[in-house]
């Protein structure tokens, strides 16, 4: 697959850039776990089909120390017995939210979930992380970034 467009070196695709970069530093500094951020960047990158965005958080996943186990499984999530409840209400949100197109939206039954294991600035955490990494799956997805050449570190 052949990349569309640099992103870094149009300076109006740039600029968004450097701003949407600077938005997923917001949830970095929450307490959020590390873990389920990956977790739910790698489930919306997967329902996506951003694999330039599967390739990097599966790989800082793996990095940071999650088990191979448990980044596999991300996929069957609903079937597996490897996550807390915790970690499948954030999964679940991140299912719903980014299938809102869909026409179903978040669920009351997810949301209960979410807010029964979050507090209001994990949830804020969670609601923004899934916003951002929506929009770094399109924008890869769009200008057909090719996947497989992350090395976890290389982009922050």
């Amino acid at each position: 697959m052949e990349q569309r467009f640099d992103l870094y070196a149009n300076p109006v695709a740039g600029s968004y850039v450097k701003r949407l970069v600077t938005a997923g530093k917001v949830v970095d500094g929450t307490s959020l776990p590390a873990a389920t951020y990956e977790l739910v960047k790698i489930r919306a990158s997967q329902i996506n089909g951003c694999g330039m965005c599967v390739d990097m958080h599966t790989k800082d996943a793996a990095h940071a120390g999650e088990t191979a186990v448990r980044i596999n499984l991300v996929a069957a999530w609903h079937e597996a017995t490897v996550f807390t409840e915790a970690e499948r209400a954030a999964l679940a949100l991140t299912e719903e939210a980014t299938r809102i197109g869909d026409g179903r939206g978040v669920s009351d039954e997810t949301w209960e979930q979410v807010r029964k294991h979050y507090d209001d600035d994990q949830t804020a955490a969670l609601i923004a992380a899934i916003a951002t990494i929506n929009a770094w799956n399109r924008m890869n997805v769009i200008v057909r970034t090719p996947a497989g050449g992350y090395v976890p570190g290389q982009l922050g």
